[in-house]
């Protein structure tokens, strides 16, 4: 399990994912999902197969803002969990050089 940034309580966490939920209601996210892309690994998807992800967590002290959610296919999402930005790099970066060892 990831460390947590921050003493959240359930009602901080709570009210993020209130304001999230509002957010996928708006024509400023349809619009993000209906070009398709996952922002992660940036593989064409159907627009409803894609999922809100906060880049950095609510549960490690991210917003539920326009400016921290990007659209997701739901693998990218799966996998990334509560990784932070940084944490998704190196992420990357080990899946990247275990498979030039192969």
């Amino acid at each position: 399990m990831q460390p947590f940034a921050f003493d959240l309580t359930n009602e901080d966490i709570k009210r993020e994912k209130n304001k999230a939920r509002e957010l996928r209601k708006t024509q400023w996210w349809k619009r993000r999902c209906a070009k398709g892309i996952c922002f992660y690994c940036q593989k064409k998807v159907f627009s409803k197969e894609l999922t809100m992800d906060h880049v950095v967590p609510v549960s490690r002290g991210g917003k539920s803002t326009k400016g921290n959610v990007v659209c997701s296919c739901k693998e990218c999402n799966n996998i990334k969990k509560q990784m932070l930005p940084v944490e998704w790099a190196l992420y990357l970066d080990s899946k990247k050089n275990s498979s030039f060892d192969k």
